[in-house]
């Protein structure tokens, strides 16, 4: 089995796996809530707040956001419709997904890709945060295997994808 056939053969498992719990599925709803958290408005909104009301980092914070983002949005555009992964609902039709996806490809997971950058940002300008904020990011990415529309290697990417671009963007305004 090739390298690419054997992950896909793992996610496919992991996520049956994990939703065929029963815990899980009693948290599709905190999984709809925190993947709309995910949503991008919320964190234009938190570097604006910031911006404004935070004196000390609230300006770097919303510039690194601003490139991080820059960065993350067109690479993940372009993985997305180069790699042009199936989600998993279409790879097993069994399965029903709890929402439906933006977009038609699953590969990688652009909620958990935007969490990620921001708690890059958070990690780097508000550490007594940090903690709370990759806890965060990382249950967004969990949400979105839980609600059906992404593999685990999906969010993984995405979390890779996120960390890559708020670094490059923090190095570019430091």
């Amino acid at each position: 089995m090739g390298t690419l056939k054997a992950i896909a053969h793992f996610d496919l498992a992991a996520f049956r796996w994990i939703n065929a719990r029963r815990f899980f599925m009693k948290m599709v709803f905190a999984s709809r809530i925190l993947s709309h958290l995910g949503n991008g408005p919320y964190y234009l909104a938190i570097g604006l707040a910031l911006f404004w009301f935070e004196s000390v980092y609230g300006d770097k914070f919303l510039t690194a956001g601003i490139i991080g983002f820059a960065i993350e949005l067109p690479l993940y555009l372009i993985l997305k419709n180069l790699i042009k992964r199936d989600r998993p609902f279409v790879v097993d039709q069994n399965l029903i997904p709890w929402l439906t996806p933006s977009d038609k490809f699953s590969f990688p997971s652009g909620h958990t890709a935007a969490a990620f950058v921001m708690a890059m940002l958070v990690h780097t300008y508000y550490p007594a945060f940090d903690l709370f904020a990759y806890l965060l990011a990382s249950l967004i990415g969990a949400a979105r295997i839980i609600l059906g529309v992404h593999f685990p290697t999906d969010t993984l990417a995405g979390a890779a994808l996120g960390t890559m671009s708020a670094l490059i963007a923090l190095s570019i305004i430091h």
